[in-house]
């Protein structure tokens, strides 16, 4: 399912929901119709992969239920979490804002391979994508 037209602000308000529950700030929220970029103060009480699990779990299940979604709606296996420090808060707010245009110019998974290789991850092409 691709998140388009007037699901994209419900869905974003749903997860940002669901972030706030979970003791979280969403600061900014904004995406493509296959990809969701969030950048959260993440809550001391909760882990960040308790955090994922209940909001792609969450999202999920209000999907399935609310938009009729042509088959069964999951989300892919696995995420990216990076940290951004105060003096780049801004820049990445902007970042996800300006989503669409960005990827009018580098695929999601050009950039992520990117980011990967400028911070020297290792990674296996295989689990990367599912």
């Amino acid at each position: 399912m691709l998140f388009t037209g007037d699901i994209e602000p419900r869905l974003y308000e749903y997860m940002g929901g669901i972030i706030r529950e979970l003791g979280s700030i969403c600061m900014e929220i904004n995406g493509m119709p296959d990809h969701v970029h969030i950048i959260l103060r993440d809550s001391k009480a909760v882990d960040d992969v308790k955090l994922i699990k209940e909001l792609k779990g969450s999202t999920s299940r209000w999907v399935n239920e609310n938009l009729d979604p042509p088959g069964r709606f999951l989300w892919q296996a696995g995420y990216g979490w990076f940290s951004v420090g105060p003096t780049d808060l801004e820049s990445a707010q902007s970042y996800v804002r300006k989503q669409k245009e960005h990827h009018e110019k580098i695929t999601l998974q050009d950039e992520f391979r990117k980011f990967l290789d400028q911070y020297q991850v290792k990674y296996d092409e295989r689990y990367v994508w599912d």
